[in-house]
């Protein structure tokens, strides 16, 4: 029924204009930020699943982070031991040589001097050999008592680090003397149970950074994998969305147009009235 006291019309075109305008603002949102849920009320539940995935995408990067530290630390030691493996293999080579019968005193004595000075280096290597400003060979540490390297996205992701003291007194070098025959004899056993010793170690610091050379990779698939969950989940549908833009923008103006035409009925009704 036509009225003039009340535009049912105009007040009709409004509401949808207002709906339109708020489909318009929704979309140019979505398309400028990239993402399909810009606000709690886009989708909630999956708001809460991206916000999870988020979070365990940002950790394993920081455990990516600590694998690759955890890896230098390895082969930072390993680099010390392989040189204080060489030093004992010199030394047994001195051992053999002084344990011969066909090397006289005086020998002996030159031998021993190199021999001495091999010790001091294993020990200078031990204590030398640094990470981030602690000794990593020498016992003092904490590498040495274990420590636990997050490599996922759990607190029971870990993997443990230790790493042996190979000083000179831990190998039973320390006191070994090659100047006299019986001494480079005895010597032969303690270099060989050093040497093993060191073998072994080394043996230890491969098997952990081989270990974390694939827990790497087991991060590096897992966080690919979530970053595409999460896209699947947040990401906005470019083409999808710029249709209902489209869309909305048309009806937009569609209910100007309406509104512009409600406004004139009481008009057109009051010349009824002339």
């Amino acid at each position: 029924m036509p009225a003039i006291s009340t535009n049912i019309a105009a007040n009709s075109a409004v509401r949808y204009l207002n709906i339109n305008s708020n489909q318009e603002t929704s979309s140019l949102s979505k398309l400028s930020s990239g993402s399909r849920i810009t606000s709690a009320s886009d989708d909630a539940a999956g708001l809460a699943i991206s916000t999870r995935i988020s979070s365990d995408i940002t950790t394993l990067q920081q455990a990516a982070t600590n694998t690759a530290q955890a890896t230098s630390i390895l082969q930072t030691a390993d680099g010390g031991a392989s040189n204080i493996s060489d030093i004992l293999a010199r030394m047994k080579s001195l051992a053999s040589e002084s344990a011969s019968g066909t090397t006289v005193g005086t020998s002996r004595t030159y031998i021993q001097s190199e021999f001495s000075q091999l010790i001091s280096e294993i020990d200078s290597i031990a204590t030398g050999t640094r990470y981030s400003g602690q000794s990593l060979l020498d016992g003092t540490s904490t590498f040495s008592a274990g420590v636990s390297v997050l490599v996922g996205s759990s607190a029971t992701d870990t993997i443990n680090i230790k790493l042996s003291d190979l000083t000179s007194a831990t190998l039973g070098v320390s006191t070994l003397d090659v100047s006299t025959q019986a001494g480079a004899t005895t010597a032969l056993t303690a270099l060989d149970t050093a040497i093993d010793t060191v073998s072994k170690a080394r043996a230890d610091i491969g098997a952990q950074e081989s270990r974390f050379n694939f827990s790497s990779d087991s991060i590096s698939t897992q966080t690919q994998n979530l970053q595409s969950a999460n896209s699947a989940i947040k990401d906005v549908d470019i083409a999808s969305e710029q249709a209902k833009l489209s869309s909305a923008q048309v009806k937009t103006q569609a209910a100007v147009s309406a509104e512009a035409a409600a406004n004139q009925i009481p008009q057109y009704l009051l010349k009824l009235l002339g």
